[in-house]
């Protein structure tokens, strides 16, 4: 099985941010140049996150998922906003492959159950948020990492495979931008209690973290912000990718 790593790029009015700690956004550029440049690192897959949809209770932009399809050459996942039916394949008309649900999971978690009866198991992919609670512990967080549900990561993520979800994933907001190593602990413990794919993200730094979430804490795929946008320790922005054969080195 190919291992897959995935750059996750975040979607703020239109362009690409990065975030820490689901905070202190800095702005990356426009996601179209973005695509161009993973077209020509030949990454196998992207992931579209709209931060803000949500919380500001607005639609998913079809128009640029449309001019991200055009550009796109690999399949690509999205997510922002969703909480109909209608919007699912509005979404996937306009390109995407698979559509990523947060927030609407946790407030009508048979909507899973429904998109996937109706568009597929394997279209949709459930967002969990999670943040370590002060008397320890972690916690589901929903509205963009702003709602603390008061539910156990690893129960929800059983409850949304029961309900059809064909992929979780799984993201530190304790991790998200600090490059400091993924919570592997938390992506074990998911991964061990479902039988789908888990997708690792929050907190790469370098190609030894995407490495490490596969082989110990046991995740189907590795997704990255920080590590494929950002170099050096000033942070400059320089999109980038590891190559076939340095995947394939780390790996063996």
């Amino acid at each position: 099985m190919t291992n897959r790593i995935i750059p996750c790029l975040l979607l703020r009015n239109n362009g690409l941010v990065k975030t820490i700690r689901f905070k202190e956004s800095v702005y990356i550029g426009d996601p179209i140049n973005a695509v161009r440049i993973f077209n020509e690192k030949e990454v196998d897959e992207l992931v579209f996150l709209d931060i803000d949809a949500t919380r500001e209770k607005r639609e998913p932009s079809v128009n640029l998922i449309r001019k991200i399809a055009e550009e796109c050459f690999m399949p690509f996942s999205y997510g922002g906003g969703i909480c109909t039916l209608q919007q699912i394949e509005e979404i996937i008309k306009s390109g995407a492959e698979k559509i990523i649900i947060n927030t609407q999971a946790f407030i009508r978690n048979k909507f899973i159950n429904e998109a996937a009866v109706r568009f597929g198991s394997s279209t949709i992919v459930v967002s969990i948020d999670v943040k370590k609670k002060l008397i320890g512990g972690q916690t589901v967080y929903i509205n963009g990492g702003r709602q603390n549900t008061g539910k156990d990561p690893v129960e929800f993520a059983k409850e949304m495979e029961g309900e059809g979800a064909g992929e979780i994933f799984i993201n530190s907001i304790d991790r998200d931008g600090t490059m400091e190593g993924y919570d592997i602990e938390l992506i074990r413990s998911v991964s061990e209690a479902v039988s789908i794919p888990v997708i690792a993200c929050g907190g790469a730094g370098s190609t030894h973290d995407l490495k490490m979430v596969i082989k110990e804490g046991g995740a189907s795929a590795a997704a990255a912000g920080s590590l494929f946008v950002f170099h050096g320790k000033r942070r400059a922005v320089l999109i980038t990718y590891p190559s076939y054969n340095e995947i394939s080195e780390l790996f063996k």
